[in-house]
């Protein structure tokens, strides 16, 4: 194989640890990982994957079929089974912080 420069990257410590784990189930050295990426940059002639800002509005009501009403509702009633609850002035100063009310 061809010597190839070297390319450095920081990142967050827990992600690099988390696509470590993904890549090692996969069989896949980090390397060849990052080389993918960069091949596909090229390939794509850009990052070859959508990039967007994730969905922060309010889940309007009104908005939902029944079936998605549903969905929902069940996630919730799962987290609740779970023990995954919060108490009221958490979620208060959350929708304060995130939403301005």
């Amino acid at each position: 194989m061809a010597r190839t420069p070297n390319v450095f990257a920081r990142v967050e410590p827990e992600i690099k640890e988390q696509a470590e784990q993904v890549l090692e189930r996969l069989g896949i050295p980090m390397s060849n990982a990052v080389g993918m990426f960069l091949r596909q940059v090229v390939l794509q002639r850009g990052i070859p994957f959508e990039m967007k800002l994730p969905q922060t509005a309010l889940l309007n009501y009104g908005s939902l079929t029944r079936e998605q009403f549903d969905a929902e509702m069940e996630k919730g009633m799962a987290d609740v089974k779970a023990g995954r609850v919060y108490s009221a002035d958490t979620i208060e100063a959350e929708m304060k912080r995130d939403f301005g009310i």
